[in-house]
């Protein structure tokens, strides 16, 4: 994996990382007054496997995001200025206006929203899947993938064969709750007992490359990636302030040249979407 690569991820990265600390201001601010589901800290997962798709060229897809998922939609192309306005409340948003943080959409790159009930976009991407055949990606954290349902839906998968991926982002909480409190098992196990390929791996984009290879677009995958989050389940404040970021290391890697152009574009699509 060459650095140009690892450059692309690194930019999808830190604009997404610019615009959650732009919403965690405006929430402040109280510019905006619906709940929000950051994804600071986690945004290393979605830029690797949008930039990996794009490598190889898989152009018809559809992206099944979970309630914390403004890095999926910004990585997979979903429009910026659309994704403010969905957080004002305005009908110009991704959803006009009426799904908020949670349930972003955009029908132009195939990216659907959260419906609210967790783990419940895991039979709904399944079943999408098994009408169209068309490949499917399946976002969830750790939390909503314990849900029964969702777990029914690798054994569907896997029964049927399906081209469908689910990526757990796997942040080791469930609002303030770990995984050692909730369950003794791992994701990638019950993958594993449905005759799936599955793997346990952190969100270092590196090692994420590593595992992929072109033919997997055309059977069920899933992937446990561990990661941090680094703001609040729900609002703007941070839970630990030496939680592990990923970022960090790719500053010192790349400089914060790329994280301040993010910032200047960041800014100038919030205050076009304020000033109108």
């Amino acid at each position: 994996m060459d650095n140009d690569i690892l450059l692309k991820i690194h930019k999808k990265a830190v604009l997404s990382r610019a615009f959650e600390e732009e919403v965690y201001r405006q929430v402040e601010n109280k510019t905006i007054k619906i709940p929000v589901y950051l994804s600071a800290g986690q945004e290393y997962i979605s830029a690797t496997l949008a930039t990996y798709l794009e490598s190889i060229g898989v152009v018809d897809k559809q992206i099944f995001i979970q309630h914390r998922g403004h890095s999926t939609y910004l990585s997979f192309g979903g429009n910026m200025e659309e994704l403010i306005y969905e957080l004002l409340g305005d009908k110009r948003g991704c959803a006009n206006g009426m799904g908020g943080s949670a349930s972003i959409q955009s029908k132009e790159k195939q990216i659907y929203g959260h419906d609210g009930l967790m783990g419940s976009h895991g039979p709904i991407a399944t079943g999408a899947c098994y009408g169209n055949k068309k490949f499917t990606m399946c976002f969830s954290g750790d939390a909503a993938a314990e849900e029964d349902y969702f777990i029914a839906s690798l054994g569907w998968a896997s029964t049927k064969n399906l081209p469908i991926w689910y990526i757990v982002e796997d942040n080791n909480l469930s609002i303030l709750t770990e995984k050692k409190v909730r369950r003794c098992w791992e994701m990638d196990d019950v993958a594993l007992a449905f005759k799936m390929r599955a793997y346990d791996v952190s969100d270092d984009p590196r090692e994420i490359w590593k595992l992929l290879t072109p033919d997997m677009i055309n059977k069920p995958l899933l992937l446990n990636v561990r990661t941090s989050r680094y703001f609040w389940h729900a609002g703007a404040g941070i839970d630990d302030v030496n939680a592990f970021d990923r970022q960090k290391e790719f500053l010192e890697m790349f400089g914060d040249e790329y994280k301040k152009e993010a910032d200047a574009i960041v800014k100038e699509a919030w205050n076009k979407c304020l000033s109108h």
